[in-house]
């Protein structure tokens, strides 16, 4: 049986995944469905550091950030998918492919990151992501995470 949760907040995406200021990139997720699919959201302000460099004149967000949002998203979803089972885990990329950036995201947009899973076996799950800022296909990627032991190397 699929379940379908409407949105989990910021601090719900907190309990989930490690990432903290100033690398946590999703501030809400909506339209879960577990083991599936969700809908990230990001709120891009002028207030985001990497603007600061990229570029002051002419404010871009980071590619490499966009699909760390998307990633931040299948992970979020991938520890709520696994429930109590995911304690004491964490996720890891593992693989980027067909990465795309179409139109440049700055602030004032705000991304709606859909990924959807393409495949999970054992601790390897395969996404599709698609960031969109008002319907608009901004950047696309298919990536790979794998779920370990959270334990010090």
């Amino acid at each position: 049986m699929t379940q379908t949760l409407n949105t989990l907040d910021v601090l719900g995406i907190m309990q989930r995944i490690p990432h903290r200021y100033p690398m946590l990139l999703v501030d809400r997720l909506v339209d879960i469905v577990a083991g599936e699919s969700a809908v990230g959201i990001k709120n891009v302000t002028m207030n985001e550091s990497f603007f600061q460099g990229h570029f002051p004149s002419r404010p871009v967000m980071p590619g490499v950030l966009i699909v760390e949002a998307m990633a931040q998203t299948a992970g979020t979803l991938v520890v709520y998918t696994m429930g109590p089972e995911a304690e004491g885990k964490l996720v890891y990329f593992m693989s980027i492919e067909e990465a795309k950036f179409r139109k440049p995201i700055g602030p004032g947009d705000q991304i709606r990151i859909h990924v959807t899973k393409e495949q999970a076996r054992r601790n390897v799950w395969r996404f599709n992501g698609k960031a969109m800022v008002d319907g608009v296909l901004c950047a696309e990627a298919s990536f790979t995470a794998m779920i370990v032991d959270n334990v010090d190397v």
